[in-house]
């Protein structure tokens, strides 16, 4: 499920380059004995820290640059000393550190008695200050603040210390002999110190945001944030409360601030796991926390989502009889944040795969259990520690028995494995529907940028395009795809677009609702209090703090989130429409601006015809999309105005025609479909009965959605339908509203098609169904008596019309020649037109007299057969 790459080795990286300098030191050819090299940091550079044991009886400390793939030396002990915390400004000329003593050099966990805090001038003088000497642990760590000046002549140093409390100290450098940088008054140090924090249980420093949470408890456990700024000053942001055991932790816990060798927890004495994940991409806060149960029978972990104004909690069975539940140092997941997914993983039990973008339903998070879920990883995962770095495209994993780093990022090929495993012989495939709708989504909405995964995507849904009852895979295909682009435009748009077709169901089917093993509980409003001050609460908390309060308002509103099928009774009350409007009107200008944002380049050389023609049902549909959605966004995000909104929304409609343009194209380049393939005179090969059910598909899912067709595809339909179904069928696909007759298609068919009999049944049988309008410009296209009764019947009600000046019925005898008496009402209505036509213009100019013979013998059997003694 994750695909991990090696991104550091201590062993490769370092360890080879100090055996090479210990040799120097030693003057030997190859250093054989141990260094004992350890990572004790991974400043926010990305710089690693790390120590050794010299040759000669010393303690060294070094820094890895990955950038340059380089190590240099920065301080030295005299002696052997063990390092418990340390942090290295960005200057790269201040060292703090923190040794732990009276250990005697033993690499064993123990609790330590005393530690002792330095800052250490690594160039060039290595004066050293003394700033704390306590009987409990301490922790250090170099601000990195963002300046646009070459020289800074200032630390900022924090001490986080085991008795609960933060101090800040500011460091003043001074320049000596143009080149020295040295401490200013290093006596006065600890005046400058600025107490943070009283008192904390728990701490999570966050370098490349430059901010820390702690956990504080009076009455409540809350949770707050501490922001720094460039400028120094630091400000609480956030207070959350939070729900945890009376205990949740024995003694105090350190995150992400170093690696100490020297007193670590074991893990059977952890009570509860707690880690903060925030995305400046997405905007977004999780607070994931989890709580083992005596029994070991069951894992619960919480999830807050801060950005979605909820908390999540699940419960996680640990196993069944047959399995024995995990030992009490597996009972601590593992939370690591990829992108806006939180993965839970628990080594040899489940990888739970928490979407925080699309969390309504657990259909749309992907939970794995057994041997499906596990890692690649060589370790125990008790052993993992994950690095916390925002805006990075995957996570940092650390083991630090071997001092390797892998960046963990979501496998595609994996994902798709998961969609194109057929059924398993063990459970129905509604089991697997969950998961394959939660990796698709995952593969479209996360990974959907890569156009060599989508065609894989495509291919995917051209083989499997009837297997689930439980979700339609065509439309979570468009509606995830479109989210995707449109929430890439702008992040606002994501609680009022439509995702899945999950919504749109009336009953969601019970699979999609539960996962087998997982009990999920959710609480609304977890009311987030944002502290900072109007001046301060900008950038990434002004967003947060929008989020969660247009969450609130959102959910207070029923039907948020758009639903194209709303629209489907303005579309039958259009569709009724015969005379042009000023909505109709309008509704052709939204149209006219979604086709020219469509890619219509070389359309003469695209392998699929779209886009070639007037369909004047699907331009209407088109910009009725416009028009609904645009007053839908108008209505829930004002914010945006109206300009914003009108180009997100012309963009979204043109976009879903190049999208099924492009599931068009790929299928088409599939199967090899060449020109012959709109040949209305041969019968469909099977690739081309594979593009046509495949499009039967498209068209199934768009109609039940009410979405848009691109211009030209039910003529594209429709011409595969002619080759590919029997007649009877074709038929009936048009009496059932599944194929619609343009009239494109239907010039094409009485112009291509033969004069056998069972073509000209096929055009009769057309022509019968074509409406009015549309059989007024088709049937002179058909060269055949049925058109020409047709004619004569336009003929004569065009020349009965013009005529206004005698209203009886004179019957009067005339010599014409041609006309026969003995039927009256011929006789008279063949007088009549022979009168009328001496006066009228003839309306079909371009075409040859009408045979007054044949006139005649058309009425007479149109007569026969009003009084009902012939049949048509």
């Amino acid at each position: 499920m994750l695909k991990l790459k090696p991104k550091f080795d201590l062993h490769r990286d370092v360890v080879s380059d100090i055996l090479r300098k210990e040799a120097s030191v030693c003057r030997v050819e190859e250093y054989s004995e141990a260094v004992d090299a350890r990572i004790l940091n991974v400043e926010r550079d990305g710089g690693i820290l790390y120590s050794w044991k010299g040759a000669t009886g010393t303690t060294r400390i070094g820094k890895y640059d990955p950038n340059t793939e380089k190590n240099k030396l920065l301080y030295t002990f005299d002696k052997q000393v063990c390092i418990s915390s340390c942090s290295l400004n960005k200057e790269e000329t201040l060292l703090a550190i923190s040794l732990a003593q009276n250990v005697q050099g033993q690499d064993h966990f123990r609790p330590m008695s005393k530690c002792l805090t330095l800052l250490i001038e690594i160039y060039p003088i290595n004066n050293t200050k003394v700033l704390k000497a306590v009987d409990c642990r301490v922790k250090v760590q170099f601000l990195y603040q963002e300046t646009d000046r070459r020289s800074v002549l200032e630390s900022h140093l924090l001490l986080l210390t085991e008795d609960g409390y933060v101090d800040l100290y500011h460091v003043l450098l001074t320049r000596q002999e143009g080149y020295r940088v040295v401490m200013a008054n290093p006596e006065r140090l600890s005046r400058t110190a600025e107490r943070i924090v009283e008192d904390f249980c728990w701490v999570q420093w966050d370098g490349h945001t430059q901010r820390f949470y702690y956990l504080t408890h009076k009455e409540k456990f809350l949770l707050r944030c501490v922001q720094f700024y460039p400028n120094h000053h630091c400000e609480t942001m956030l207070e959350l409360q939070l729900e945890l055991p009376a205990n949740p932790f024995r003694t105090v816990k350190f995150v992400n601030l170093g690696f100490d060798h020297y007193h670590t927890e074991q893990p059977e004495q952890e009570l509860v796991r707690m880690q903060v994940f925030t995305n400046r991409i997405e905007r977004s806060m999780c607070v994931c926390y989890s709580q083992p149960q005596k029994d070991k029978q069951e894992l619960i972990y919480t999830v807050v989502l801060v950005h979605k104004d909820c908390s999540k909690k699940f419960r996680v069975s640990l196993g069944c009889d047959e399995q024995p539940p995990p030992k009490a140092a597996q009972l601590h997941p593992l939370f690591i944040s990829i992108g806006y997914y939180i993965v839970v993983y628990l080594q040899g039990v489940f990888l739970h795969c928490i979407n925080t973008r699309q969390h309504e339903m657990l259909c749309h998070s992907l939970f794995l259990s057994g041997h499906e879920g596990n890692l690649d990883l060589q370790c125990q995962s008790a052993n993992i520690t994950v690095l916390h770095g925002e805006g990075e495209p995957g996570a940092r994993l650390l083991d630090l028995a071997s001092g390797r780093i892998h960046t963990a990022e979501l496998s595609p090929a994996y994902l798709l494995q998961i969609l194109q495993s057929g059924m398993s012989s063990r459970c129905p495939s509604s089991k697997t529907d969950p998961q394959r709708l939660a990796a698709l989504h995952c593969l479209l909405v996360y990974m959907g940028n890569d156009p060599n995964l989508e065609l894989k995507i495509i291919a995917w849904l051209c083989g499997n395009v009837s297997t689930f009852e439980s979700f339609d895979q065509i439309q979570e295909f468009i509606l995830a795809s479109l989210y995707r682009i449109g929430y890439e435009k702008s992040l606002s748009l994501d609680k009022v677009l439509p995702y899945s077709s999950v919504f749109e169901k009336k009953e969601v089917p019970d699979c999609l609702l539960q996962v087998p093993g997982v009990f999920c509980t959710t609480e609304l409003h977890i009311e987030p209090v944002f502290k900072g001050r109007a001046r301060s609460l900008e950038g990434f908390w002004s967003e947060l703090q929008w989020n969660t309060e247009r969450t609130k308002y959102l959910d207070a509103v029923p039907n948020p989130r758009f639903r194209t099928s709303h629209i489907r009774a303005d579309w039958e009350k259009l569709k009724s429409e015969r005379r042009p409007s000023s909505q109709m009107n309008h509704i052709e200008e939204n149209t006219k601006k979604v086709l020219s944002m469509v890619d219509t380049w070389c359309l003469d050389k695209k392998p699929v015809p779209l886009f070639q023609e007037e369909d004047h049902q699907q331009r209407a549909l088109i910009g009725l999309t416009v028009d609904k959605l645009r007053d839908h966004l108008n209505r829930h995000l004002p914010r945006l105005g109206k300009k914003k909104i009108d180009s997100l929304v012309v963009n979204y409609v043109a976009k879903l025609l190049e999208l099924i343009r492009h599931m068009l194209e790929s299928v088409w380049l599939k199967y090899k479909i060449g020109p012959c393939a709109l040949c209305l005179m041969q019968q469909g090969s099977p690739a081309e009965w594979s593009v046509f059910h495949f499009m039967f598909k498209i068209l199934e899912s768009t109609q039940s959605l009410c979405l848009p067709l691109p211009p030209g595809y039910h003529t594209l339909f429709a011409v595969f339908a002619v080759r590919c179904l029997p007649h009877h069928t074709f038929l009936q696909y048009i009496d059932q509203g599944l194929l619609q007759l343009t009239e494109t298609f239907v010039s094409r068919l009485m112009k291509d098609l033969d004069n056998s009999d069972a073509s000209e049944r096929l055009k009769f049988s057309i022509l019968k169904r074509l409406p009015e309008p549309m059989e007024q410009r088709i049937y002179h296209m058909w060269d055949h008596p049925v058109t020409s009764a047709s004619i004569s019947r336009d003929y004569v009600r065009t020349l009965l019309e013009k005529d206004n000046k005698n209203k009886g019925f004179a019957f009067t005898s005339r010599d014409k020649p041609g006309f026969r008496p003995e039927f009256l009402p011929l006789t008279y209505l063949a007088n009549k037109l022979s009168d009328i036509e001496e006066q009228a213009l003839n309306p079909l100019e371009e075409q040859e007299n009408v045979d007054a013979r044949f006139v005649e013998e058309t009425a007479l059997k149109q007569t026969l057969i009003l009084l009902g003694f012939e049949e048509k």
